[in-house]
């Protein structure tokens, strides 16, 4: 028996980015369809358990599930199957950024709809799946909130602060709603909420800027997270169950320069502004004292491998300062186009590469190289055997590793 046993059957987890958005050209994106991970879907996931991986997080396309007052899930039926044939665990994120068509955010029948959504997915689920069962109700609330209710990049197209903050209310609604709808089926499922991990500072020449480019930080940051623990806003029926489990996604444009006027700009490497990653979580961690993940990280090109290294470090400088850290997510596990370019992103542990009219999936090795390295470093599995639970993951090894290595915190993490 472990003596700290993880949540999750492996320490290294990964996903498949599954938005389902209308996007800015009012067409409906489906990154899955994309990625052809469906037709995929069983060497995908050969890949992740060849790798040691066993969970992943993978998405039910709710606008294209829910038809005529019912829900059609064939979509993930070879998902499902192919689940079943390599024992990976989902955890299944339920609106990512997508929303039936015609269905208001802003009205009370979203959260209505969605949480009768979210317990006719868990049936399915749990007809087809052994447990542990796992969801992301609505991923991103804080990130959704902007593109849809103030830069007018995704449905529902609103372009304000205003629309933003009440985006997010909506949002939040429907994730506690989602949530009690789901353990209504599955009384044990777990919630894992995820959201940016966000520093932002003023211009250098703008001074007058520091109270807002604070508040976003220490504030706005939290906000989602806050709604769902019942910090702000009880009335919502927020509570720390219903928050559960912290995911929080970290790249390096999460760190930035304050523009009053659309996206924030990204902090350069080196800019005196940075903080290291380890702050930015451990400030996560003091606040909720929830378990945790790091739900989404990579690094870009031939930089992955450098990222995930300093990512581990970081990571494991806040594991010595007590942060209760289950799992770090490797996403996505095979590349995704640049929302606005489509551009192959190459931030996967696979690159896709156009091959006979299909999308050939080549890992990159010096990211491989690296991951097996941090395996070996935490005494974690390299491959997945037929049970993946039957080996509990010992979270006390993750922290003897974390002592013994002793990271520093560092601002050159990017």
């Amino acid at each position: 028996m472990a003596k700290r046993p993880g949540i999750f059957p492996t320490f290294f987890l990964s996903g498949f980015e599954c938005s389902t958005f209308l996007w800015k050209d009012k067409r409906r994106r489906d990154l899955v369809a994309e990625t052809r991970h469906r037709e995929h879907a069983l060497e995908d996931y050969r890949i992740l358990q060849q790798l040691g991986i066993a969970v992943a997080r993978e998405g039910i396309p709710w606008p294209m599930v829910e038809r005529d007052g019912g829900y059609d899930f064939h979509l993930i039926d070879g998902v499902l199957e192919a689940m079943r044939a390599t024992r990976i665990t989902p955890i299944w994120d339920l609106c990512h950024y997508g929303y039936p068509e015609g269905l208001d955010p802003f009205s009370p029948q979203f959260a209505t709809r969605f949480a009768n959504y979210c317990r006719a997915a868990a049936q399915h689920v749990a007809r087809h799946l052994p447990g542990p069962y796992f969801f992301t109700p609505i991923n991103e609330i804080t990130f959704f909130s902007f593109c849809g209710g103030e830069w007018g990049w995704v449905a529902p197209y609103r372009n304000t602060r205003e629309d933003r903050m009440q985006l997010r209310i909506a949002l939040c609604r429907a994730a506690i709603a989602g949530v009690k709808a789901l353990r209504e089926v599955l009384p044990d499922a777990r919630m894992v909420h995820v959201d940016p991990l966000v520093q932002v500072i003023a211009p250098p020449d703008r001074p007058d800027l520091k109270e807002a480019a604070a508040h976003e930080t220490f504030v706005d940051t939290y906000l989602a997270w806050d709604m769902l623990y019942g910090k702000e806003m009880p009335e919502l029926g927020g509570s720390p169950e219903i928050l559960d489990i912290v995911g929080v996604n970290n790249y390096s444009f999460g760190q930035m320069e304050y523009r009053e006027h659309g996206p924030h700009q990204a902090l350069e490497p080196g800019h005196p502004g940075i903080q290291p990653l380890c702050t930015l979580i451990q400030r996560v961690w003091e606040r909720y004292r929830r378990p945790m993940v790091l739900a989404e990280t990579s690094g870009m090109n031939t930089g992955r491998p450098d990222w995930l290294r300093d990512v581990m470090n970081e990571a494991m400088a806040a594991v010595n300062q007590g942060m209760d850290l289950h799992g770090i997510c490797l996403f996505p596990a095979v590349d995704m186009p640049d929302w606005h370019t489509g551009e192959w992103l190459h931030n996967g542990i696979c690159d896709l590469v156009e091959e006979g009219g299909d999308l050939k999936r080549v890992p990159y090795q010096p990211y491989v190289d690296e991951l097996r390295r941090w395996q070996k470093e935490l005494n974690r599995v390299t491959a997945v055997d037929e049970d993946p639970y039957s080996d509990p993951v010992e979270l006390q090894d993750v922290v003897d590793a974390a002592k013994r290595l002793n990271p520093k915190p560092d601002v050159d993490w990017s």
